[in-house]
């Protein structure tokens, strides 16, 4: 395939849709799904599970440099300690990401069997409820920081991340939801899941590139990269505007907000 001006907006309008919605807890696979379904996108690049994965790579970079500081354990400015803290958090990021690691790989051939709408609104409203029952019971923190985060609950945490294995869960929502229900603060729970989303979307891209390869035509590439620098740019402004969100504000807006969205996919695939 050529160069496909068509496929070249769909780009543009994915990018936007993954770099918002990868890092606030609403489901990008979801809406990823649900946008394509809009769009009567599903025989073209755009709709390949190759691309929308490895359009994910330019969320993950977005995070690397907001963060790159925080995570470079090999960081000059660093003191000795500093280093050794950085350390012991990237210890806690893989031990979080095993589990998902070991069951994504055991559930891959079958989950695009669930790629369909009405899993994707089930999850939704499911993980609606989820955060609004939450945040109206809501549980004392005793962990405020990564230093704080021992390796049990780091990997209590990354037992949640399987269910966002499932369409519509959302990987950022299952970790968030999990670390506050394990003790977390908003603030340590929506930290940790971005840092958790560098090796699990890195290794599903890998996972992805190896099951399809890279024979893609230029059209094709320059698509992809398309989606990519724009899912980059989104996804500052979007893990920005979530770090400030939760210092003054609870779940339930995003609860409410998967719970409409999911009543209204299935409204209008009933309808239509």
């Amino acid at each position: 395939m050529g160069f496909d001006i068509i496929e070249i907006v769909r780009s543009l309008i994915l990018g936007i849709v993954e770099g918002i919605t990868e890092w606030l807890p609403i489901s990008s696979t979801g809406h990823m799904i649900l946008v394509n379904e809009f769009m009567n996108n599903s025989d073209s690049f755009t709709s390949s599970d190759l691309y929308l994965y490895v359009i994910q790579l330019g969320a993950i970079l977005a995070v690397v440099t907001l963060y790159f500081r925080k995570l470079n354990p090999f960081a000059l400015s660093k003191t000795k300690q500093e280093k050794a803290d950085t350390w012991q958090m990237w210890f806690k990021v893989i031990i979080a990401c095993l589990p998902a690691a070991v069951i994504g790989l055991l559930l891959d051939p079958i989950m695009e069997h669930f790629e369909n709408w009405e899993v994707v609104s089930a999850t939704l409203i499911i993980y609606g409820i989820a955060f609004i029952i939450l945040e109206n019971h809501p549980k004392t923190p005793s962990v405020y920081d990564m230093k704080g985060m021992t390796y049990k609950t780091a990997l209590l945490i990354g037992m949640f991340q399987v269910l966002s294995i499932i369409p519509g869960t959302s990987r950022s929502g299952s970790t968030i939801l999990g670390a506050m229900i394990v003790g977390c603060s908003r603030e340590i729970a929506a930290e940790f899941s971005f840092f958790l989303a560098i090796p699990v979307m890195f290794g599903v891209s890998l996972l992805k590139i190896l099951k399809y390869g890279l024979v893609m035509t230029g059209g094709e590439l320059a698509t992809l990269l398309v989606g990519m620098v724009v899912a980059y740019i989104v996804s500052m402004m979007a893990i920005k505007f979530l770090v400030n969100f939760v210092k003054n504000h609870d779940f339930k807006a995003f609860g409410w907000y998967r719970i409409i969205l999911g009543l209204v996919v299935i409204a209008y695939f009933l309808i239509f």
